[in-house]
Formats: C-alpha cells, structure tokens, sequence
C-alpha cells in the first residue's frame, strides 16, 4: 500500500468511527451494562428554573407566562431570572409579570451567562434546578417528564433535546440542522442506556441541586455540569420526550460564530475538567467530541490522497464524489428556497459548516480564546 493510499484509509477509519463506530460501540455496551433507572409519575420534588437573560425583550415576555403555566404542582416551582446589565427593555418586561413565584435579579455590569446562573443558583429553594434560556419554547409537560426520574437516587442530571423551527428564510439552516440535531438525539439516547450522557442541552435539562458547583465563567454549563455529575459517580440520563423549539438562525455567519464558540468552550473544558474525565468518560469525550472537532483534518486528507491516486478507478470514483458533495456544500450557501435542489444542498452545507466551525473553535481554545461573554444570535431571537 502507497504512502497516499495508507492516508486516504487511515482518514477513512477515522471519520467511520467518529460517525458510525462510536454509535454502534455504544450500541454493544449496552447489552452488557445497561443503567435501568426507576421512575415515578408521582414525584413532585421542589423545582427553581434558572434563566439568564441578555437583552431578550423580544422573548422574555412570553418566555415567563410560558414557564409559570406549566402542568406541574404551583407550591413546588419557582422561576429565576437574571438580567445581565440588559439594555433594551429586558428588566422591564420581567417586573411586569405578578407572580409570587417569580425572582429577579439584574448584573449592575455585564458579567455573563455563567456568573448570572451562579448567582441565581445560590438564591434557589428547589431541589432541582431546571436551565433554560429565554429564547425557547418548553411545553406544559416537559418538566415532569424530566423530574420522574430523579425519583432514583441514583440520578444526578436529565436533559433534553433542541428542536430548531424555521424563522423567515431559514428552511436550509433549520433543515439541515434538525438533521445534527436527531443524530446528537440518537448519541444521547445510546449513551442514556448507559447512564452516561456526555452532554446537556443548554436550553432544556435539570440537575439535581445538591450536585451544583460553582461554575467556570469560560466554560459552557451545559457541558461542565454533565462532566462533574459523571465524575461524582452518578448518571446522567436523556428524556426524549423532553424537547424545547428555537427559532434557527438563517445566517450561515451566526451559525457558524455560534458552533466555534461551543467547540472553543468544549476543547477548553475538556482540558481544565481533565481530572474529572475517566474510564469510559474519557473514551466518550475523545470519541464524541475530540475526534470530531478534528475532523476537518481527515476530510482534507482524504480529498488530497484520493487527488493524488486518482489514476486508480477506485479512488478517481472516490475523488469525483467528494468534489460532488463539497460542490453541493459550497452551492447551499447561496441556495434559500429557491429551487427543488435546495432539499440536496442542506445537509452537505450544514455538514462543512459544521466541521470547519468547530476545528476553527479547537484551534480557538489552544490560543486561549474565551468567551465569558459573547453576542446572542439576533435572527435566532423573536
């Protein structure tokens, strides 16, 4: 074997195993150690929603009378929100609501997502503690079919899913990334076999309180508390019936902005929560995220070898379908609703915009980039 073609391969087993090994590694876990948890209908522990809140006059309004009509016992919920120096109305909108339930707390100066859930995490009551952010819709359900199981003892965390609907001229971004987004799903419930998923859903998961620690202000809490939860010892589960909508955003450019930062954020913790990350943790966190946030190194090296072998039927074929697909990619960046094409074009467009994103992000945390604070996606709010 050539030099070229041992790298087209390696590349090859690389993305294969990222994509559909991981998944199908998981899969065959599961038969041999499956966490079954116990659930009760009936348990209605104490609940203080959390949310923290920059500038979303736009939503906040309906965000509130959405979380305080939930199906869930009143005596047993409150709600928190934190304005992080707001300026556009927020405060305003979140004095007018009269319910006794409802707390408030404003940041004199901008501090950030994570210092404002600290804050409001130390002025809670509530057993759990549910986050959530202030641009999604949570149905009247939800709550309860996450809180069934903390009845085990044993449950540290349960989360949820995002679901993206479409906002004006978004139908590519939103297609394309629901299409991520059921193939996360299908990751979360194969790790939820195992009583170990690696990672929350920002806008729609709770933790049990006892298990709350200050958290890092570079970190993403959706990301910290999941790998503290699994370091504790105890599980982390996914319901997927618990499932929040968010207006997708339909700039390529905010999408892409908004996936670097994650990845920048996750790259970073995995190295400062290193000492958490163990066993099977560990293996979960370079498959799933490490391994993927590199990704963008063997789809160039696959596409370099299989250039250089074309000569060979096999990899000219090989070639001639990337050149199809990355060509599909680059054309659904100027393609929004126009043409019965656009349907082929979201996926690969999402898929490359993804993979750069996030390599870019890696790239990001080895320079030490933070982002205590950073701009919300506006088209993805109202």
């Amino acid at each position: 074997m050539t030099p070229a073609a041992g790298l087209f391969w390696a590349s090859a087993v690389w993305l294969g195993y990222v994509w559909i090994g991981y998944p199908l590694v998981l899969e065959g876990l599961s038969l041999t150690r499956r966490f079954r948890s116990v659930t009760r209908d009936d348990y209605h522990p104490a609940v203080s929603v959390l949310i923290a809140a920059r500038n979303e006059q736009k939503d906040i309004g309906w965000k509130l009378a959405q979380t305080l009509a939930w199906d869930y016992p009143a005596d047993r919920l409150e709600v928190l929100v934190g304005s992080d120096a707001s300026t556009d109305g927020t405060d305003e909108a979140i004095r007018s609501v009269r319910d006794s339930r409802l707390r408030f707390a404003r940041n004199p100066e901008r501090a950030g997502k994570i210092i404002t859930l600290n804050r409001l995490a130390r002025l809670a009551h509530g057993e759990l503690l549910f986050f959530t952010d202030a641009n999604t819709h949570i149905g009247p359900q939800c709550l309860r079919t996450l809180v069934r199981h903390f009845a085990d003892s044993r449950v540290g965390c349960v989360t949820g899913m995002e679901c993206n609907v479409a906002g004006p001229a978004s139908s590519t971004m939103t297609s394309g990334s629901n299409a991520y987004l059921e193939y996360e799903s299908a990751l979360d419930a194969l790790e939820s076999k195992l009583g170990s998923v690696l990672v929350c859903d920002g806008s729609v998961y709770c933790l049990r309180r006892a298990l709350f620690t200050d958290l890092d202000p570079d970190l993403a809490n959706d990301l910290e508390h999941p790998v503290r939860v699994g370091g504790a010892g105890a599980a982390i589960l996914y319901e997927p019936q618990a499932r929040s909508l968010e207006r997708c955003s339909s700039s390529a450019r905010e999408e892409f902005a908004r996936r670097r930062r994650i990845a920048a954020q996750g790259a970073l913790g995995m190295w400062r929560l290193r000492h958490e990350l163990r066993g099977l943790r560990l293996w979960q966190f370079v498959s799933r995220k490490f391994l993927r946030w590199l990704s963008l190194l063997p789809l160039a090296a696959a596409l370099v070898a299989s250039f250089h072998l074309r000569g060979e039927h096999l990899f000219a074929l090989l070639f001639a379908v990337q050149i199809a697909f990355y060509t599909m990619a680059l054309l659904g960046v100027w393609q929004h609703n126009k043409s019965r094409l656009n349907g082929l074009l979201r996926l690969p467009f999402v898929f490359l915009l993804a993979n750069t994103a996030v390599f870019f992000g890696f790239l990001d945390a080895c320079r030490r980039k933070t982002f205590a604070t950073w701009s919300i996606a506006e088209l993805s709010r109202g």
